[in-house]
């Protein structure tokens, strides 16, 4: 069962959130891509989906978005279910999914107008709208390109503003930065910020830490379609423990030396980080002094055994220790680095 740190005194009722779950099942065949998940996801915030390739995070989205039928459990969007009332839920929401969905052949100016005109614009207030959202999202300048000629970052920023010609109340960001350059990736997350701030709710899937990290006000693991844990940045990151040591050694030929004395000292496993030269380990929530004690022993241990430290730091856990403290497995969730 996922552990929750929802607050004891938030209401729990429809009228309060924008999206209640309770033990949505999907099936393709013997696999259970979604298997018993919940949900309580507060209107105007930015509510992050977390977990690796195949986890569940698109099929719990498309039940959500009315493309999936459940196979078992219940669902609401802003007190609407969502399979009895499926029409009301898609008047409410809105999907950008993982891949852009904009007509290439279009210039940008011309898709956001299109969208528009579907949408009940007449002529002048589609292009006036496309015009206001091309300035918000820092597109003005591509407003006369065709879509097939932007860079990533700004295709992906495209696809958002087609997502809000009309402001949805919901709006679903299947992993919206996925390959994506770090600064593209800014961009985004800017654009998505601005959104909230204007009222709309996002449920975010990534498996980016960073993204999820920087921008969701609540996170749900999920792994194996199962929601493990939820609660804000700080509760995950304060139910492992009271923090993580990190080290990078002189020599990478000394790391497994290194990893035998810290797993003695810290009474916990050091881990082997991608890096050659990189040990991670998590410091048992003792309070935070008695951790820092164990910390700071743990280097002078090091030292006596000669192995020569480069960086020593020790910190709040990051998601990805957090995610490993839940599963007890490694997983391909990114730091994203390009």
């Amino acid at each position: 069962m996922a552990k929750s740190y929802y607050s004891a005194g938030m209401s729990s009722t429809d009228r309060d959130l924008a999206v209640h779950a309770r033990g949505l099942v999907k099936t393709f065949g013997d696999l259970r891509a979604v298997d018993g998940v919940d949900l309580d996801i507060p209107a105007g915030s930015i509510y992050g989906v977390l977990g690796p390739n195949g986890a569940g995070k698109t099929t719990t989205i498309r039940m959500l978005t009315t493309l999936l039928r459940p196979d078992a459990g219940t669902a609401s969007v802003f007190g609407h279910d969502v399979v009895r009332e499926a029409a009301d839920v898609r008047r409410r929401i809105s999907l950008t999914g993982q891949f852009a969905s904009v007509d290439e052949d279009l210039t940008s100016r011309e898709n956001l107008m299109l969208l528009g005109r579907l949408h009940g614009h007449s002529a002048g207030s589609a292009r006036r709208r496309a015009d206001e959202l091309l300035d918000g999202f820092d597109l003005a300048n591509a407003g006369g390109r065709l879509a097939g000629q932007l860079s990533g970052g700004m295709r992906r920023r495209l696809d958002i503003a087609a997502s809000i010609i009309v402001r949805p109340d919901l709006l679903f960001l299947d992993e919206p930065t996925t390959g994506l350059d770090p600064r593209s990736r800014g961009h985004v997350w800017e654009v998505v910020r601005r959104i909230v701030a204007d009222g709309t709710t996002v449920l975010l899937t990534t498996q980016y830490l960073d993204e999820a990290d920087q921008l969701a006000d609540r996170i749900a693991v999920i792994d194996h379609g199962r929601m493990i844990a939820s609660g804000t940045r700080a509760e995950l990151k304060a139910s492992v423990g009271a923090g993580g040591v990190r080290v990078r050694l002189f020599d990478p030929n000394q790391r497994l030396e290194a990893q035998a004395v810290l797993n003695t000292v810290l009474d916990t496993p050091a881990h082997l980080d991608s890096d050659p030269a990189v040990l991670k380990a998590q410091v048992a929530a003792d309070g935070l002094g008695e951790s820092t004690d164990t910390a700071v022993r743990a280097l002078t241990q090091l030292t006596s055994a000669g192995i020569v430290v480069s960086d020593f730091s020790y910190g709040q856990p990051s998601l990805d220790e957090v995610f490993l403290a839940l599963t007890g497995n490694t997983v391909e969730l990114t730091e994203a680095t390009a």
